[in-house]
């Protein structure tokens, strides 16, 4: 025969599991349809781009990197002084897919914020953002 509390602590343990399965449950139906979104298909903002490093605190707060910067012209569609190209966006990672920007690859921060994403998926220290309307 077992001692009454016996019971008491294996209806408690029960009670445990079936919260931590119910617990594991809703956190999967609710992650399910954040990696979907992540990977849903986007466009940037057309217009021109303007790429730099942050600065020093003796100099300028930016120095602008005048050879990576680009314009967004249409349906994932870029240019640089170099050559024109097509991107994917794909939740908020940006990859530059043909042309000379070919294998680059951004985070997109926020709307007209990009920022470089190393081979380690780690952010890099370079900025681009949406500096104004396409220049002909």
């Amino acid at each position: 025969m077992r001692h009454p509390l016996y019971w008491l602590v294996e209806g408690i343990t029960m009670k445990r599991l079936i919260a931590t399965g119910l617990a594991a449950a809703a956190f999967a139906a609710t992650a399910a349809p954040m990696v979907q979104a992540q990977g849903r298909l986007g466009l940037l903002e057309q217009g021109e781009y303007v790429c730099a490093l942050p600065g020093s605190a003796t100099g300028p707060a930016w120095r602008e990197m005048d050879a990576h910067n680009f314009a967004i012209t249409g349906a994932s569609s870029y240019r640089t002084d170099k050559g024109q190209g097509t991107y994917l966006l794909e939740g908020n990672r940006v990859t530059f897919t043909r042309g000379p920007m070919k294998g680059h690859r951004m985070m997109l921060l926020s709307s007209g914020l990009l920022q470089e994403l190393g081979k380690d998926d780690k952010l890099g220290r370079l900025r681009c953002h949406r500096a104004g309307p396409l220049q002909d």
